[in-house]
């Protein structure tokens, strides 16, 4: 007898949604399963099924070896990606990630996973991210979330802040306009606080050492010295951090980037005492070049 995988699977499937299979039972030991949210700015593709098939047989495992498996689903859908999908369809950012949750769901669906759908997140649900507000007030209270001017990658067309993923060779991925570093306010969260718990905690977990090592190299703890650099005839320092302050014996100079915050603080006479020098070399490098074509 030939299998149709339409008509049989549609027909469980409603089952299982009616006589809600897959609720979260009542007992047994307790066992969170915890899958990425999609995105709504499209369709789901065959990426979204090679990462949910695997975590859905697992979690089927441990439901049959009597475990209490709550597996909700859910979308991020407070965004960039589902934002500027809107942006470019001149669509309302609601209307288009709603839309896309229920197509997203439908297809979900189809492949009879194991989702509690009675715990689904929406992110951009206001009875959501009302928490997430909440949570960051406790972290601003603890001096946990700042705010500082930061250097972003900005496209001047779509008039938004893009993400790494977003900048393709140096433009924006969806109208091709060159990216530019542009200085706005953000918000930040300051979890360098907690770097060396991050660090040691590491050992604790069941991880690949590949993927421990690239959290290792993400918090990026060095060890080594923070040496001041007087600058001459003024009473301005610039510290350097280095892991070989053994080597700066044979330092020649120091580069400091224009963006940097250290030269807001660098003396109005300072500054104008490097571009008098700058204005001096470029005259007599002027000179010595009309010398030479005469």
């Amino acid at each position: 007898m030939k299998y149709d995988a339409k008509k049989i699977e549609k027909k469980w499937q409603s089952y299982w949604e009616k006589e809600k299979t897959y609720k979260t039972p009542e007992k047994g030991e307790k066992f969170y399963h915890l899958v990425m949210f999609p995105y709504p700015s499209g369709e789901l593709h065959i990426g979204h099924w090679y990462n949910f098939v695997g975590a859905d047989a697992y979690a089927r495992k441990k439901r049959m070896e009597g475990y209490r498996v709550m597996s909700p689903f859910g979308f991020d859908a407070f965004g960039l990606p589902a934002e500027n999908a809107a942006i470019k369809r001149e669509i309302h950012p609601e209307k288009w990630t709603y839309g896309n949750i229920e197509r997203m769901k439908a297809q979900l669906k189809t492949m009879g996973a194991i989702y509690d759908w009675d715990r689904e997140v929406v992110t951009c649900d206001p009875n959501y991210y009302k928490w997430t507000q909440w949570l960051f007030l406790k972290l601003f209270e603890k001096g946990l979330s700042y705010r500082k001017k930061m250097m972003a990658n900005y496209c001047p067309s779509c008039n938004t802040v893009l993400a790494n993923e977003q900048v393709v060779d140096g433009r924006c991925e969806r109208c091709d306009t060159e990216v530019v570093q542009k200085e706005i306010d953000q918000w930040l969260f300051n979890i360098k606080r907690y770097a060396e718990k991050l660090l040691t905690s590491l050992n604790d977990v069941d991880w690949p050492e590949r993927t421990k090592m690239m959290q290792k190299n993400w918090i990026g703890k060095s060890v080594g010295a923070v040496i001041d650099f007087k600058i001459d005839e003024s009473d301005f320092e610039i510290p350097v951090f280095t892991t070989r302050p053994d080597t700066l014996f044979g330092a020649t100079y120091l580069v400091i980037a224009p963006e940097h915050s250290i030269l807001s603080r660098i003396k109005e006479s300072f500054i104008l005492g490097i571009g008098i020098t700058l204005l001096v070399l470029m005259l007599t490098r002027e000179k010595r070049e009309w010398k030479g074509t005469e």
